[in-house]
């Protein structure tokens, strides 16, 4: 899955001469909580969030004596040093870097002008899409060996019981790497014969560990 599959394609932004006020009005307005800050051939030069709001909004307890410095511009305000995102990247990717530099969200540019923006909703939502979360379906966990064809072997037996795979996720296991965790979910809600016919067959399964399923 690429960014321009995800990304919101209508962005709300300023210009560095608007003031903190506008950007307050407009994130009320919108809902929204980061505002890219643009040139006049829409190139991103700056970024405002809430947090940067909230740091130079003045005190409840000291409003009308400093109300006045919400006239300043959002430039004096902004982080300049905007980390950004090609359309044609990969989700993997720009959720690696959401998560390596600690940020919220990402301004994708083409061509030197904005064109999107992704946010981490965006990718929370993408996250349940992709594994399948949102649909009825029964999740299961099977310890394997690191080694290839285990995939293909869990598969196998899933197919016997015609369960539609929705997905699946492949994590280390921490506590010993010679083992991976396969995370599969499957269109079915009620797994038990699934998990019978994978035990039968000698694999681990972790989840869900029933009661009268045998080992």
């Amino acid at each position: 899955m690429i960014v321009e599959e995800i990304m919101k394609r209508e962005v709300t932004t300023l210009f560095p001469e608007n003031t903190i006020a506008d950007a307050i009005k407009l994130m009320a307005d919108k809902k929204i909580r980061h505002i890219p800050i643009v040139d006049k051939d829409q190139g991103v030069i700056g970024l405002v969030s809430d947090r940067d709001i909230k740091d130079a909004a003045p005190s409840v307890f000291h409003w009308d004596e400093h109300k006045g410095e919400l006239e300043n511009p959002v430039k004096s305000i902004m982080t300049t040093n905007v980390i950004t995102g090609h359309p044609l990247d990969f989700v993997e990717e720009i959720s690696a870097i959401f998560y390596e530099h600690n940020i919220s969200c990402l301004p994708i540019i083409k061509d030197k002008k904005l064109v999107g923006i992704v946010t981490e909703t965006d990718l929370l939502h993408t996250l349940v899409e992709l594994t399948g979360a949102h649909q009825p379906g029964s999740q299961i966990e099977v310890k394997v060996p690191n080694k290839a064809g285990m995939l293909c072997e869990i598969a196998s037996v899933i197919s016997m019981r015609k369960a539609n795979i929705q997905s699946v996720l492949v994590y280390p296991d921490q506590k010993d790497e010679r083992y991976k965790i396969l995370v599969v979910r499957i269109q079915t809600m009620n797994p038990i014969a699934v998990i019978k016919d994978l035990k039968k067959a000698g694999h681990h399964v972790l989840w869900p560990n029933l009661p009268g399923v045998s080992s």
